[in-house]
């Protein structure tokens, strides 16, 4: 009875729905857009930080919409509440530490990198950024995204973050893609070769090295 009232105790807690959306909202301040069909990635980025608040602090959804077709009330872990520590303690709280420090991190180094040489000039122009995170990775800000997600999923996954999940990692991979295409256009050979030593979430240091030899 004990162990159910502490369960219970996280809802309803609306205060600490809004201290969540505005922690994790934070984020989306660092990653202003010029374009109208951006703002549907970060709109949906939005909703599943509400989504991971409300079902974390406010009401179950996930949980009751599991009962009510199925029948049954998963145990805490299981698609509701915090998913690893009934298997491995608090320690289930380092991977949310850690994705969403690194997530933060990747956004802020990202807007500091582009912003004095891209963002800032008239209707988007600048030069092409290569330094600093960007001379790694060509979206930094979107691998933070998902780094921020996967925080708040190995705090409290739960049955609609799950399936937003996947889709915002579709939603931004084709932002990025049509940003390169824009990109490309602009900068032309220069953002070509740029392209081909850099991942575009990941590093990609081998590879990267030694097509930049090449290009040399």
């Amino acid at each position: 009875m004990q162990a159910e009232e502490n369960i219970w105790s996280h809802y309803g807690l609306w205060g600490a729905v809004v201290f969540w959306i505005i922690v994790y909202g934070i984020a989306i301040l660092f990653m202003p857009y010029y374009r109208k069909m951006s703002w549907k990635p970060k709109s949906a980025f939005l909703a599943f930080i509400i989504a991971f608040a409300i079902e974390m602090h406010g009401i179950p959804f996930g949980m009751y919409l599991v009962g009510a077709v199925f029948g049954v009330q998963l145990p805490e872990g299981i698609l509701w509440g915090h998913t690893l520590q009934p298997y491995i303690g608090a320690n289930g709280i380092i991977g949310t530490i850690i994705f969403g420090l690194l997530g933060f991190v990747l956004i802020y180094l990202g807007w500091r990198d582009i912003h004095k040489h891209y963002w800032v000039k008239e209707e988007g122009k600048g030069r092409l950024v290569t330094e600093g995170i960007y001379g790694y990775i060509r979206h930094p800000q979107y691998t933070g995204v998902f780094c921020l997600s996967l925080a708040m999923l190995s705090e409290w996954a739960t049955v609609p973050l799950l399936v937003m999940f996947p889709l915002i990692l579709f939603m931004y991979y084709r932002l990025a893609k049509r940003e390169e295409q824009d990109m490309e256009k602009e900068f032309g050979e220069e953002y070509v070769l740029y392209r081909q030593r850099t991942g575009m979430f990941l590093p990609r240091w081998t590879r990267g090295q030694s097509k930049a030899q090449k290009a040399a």
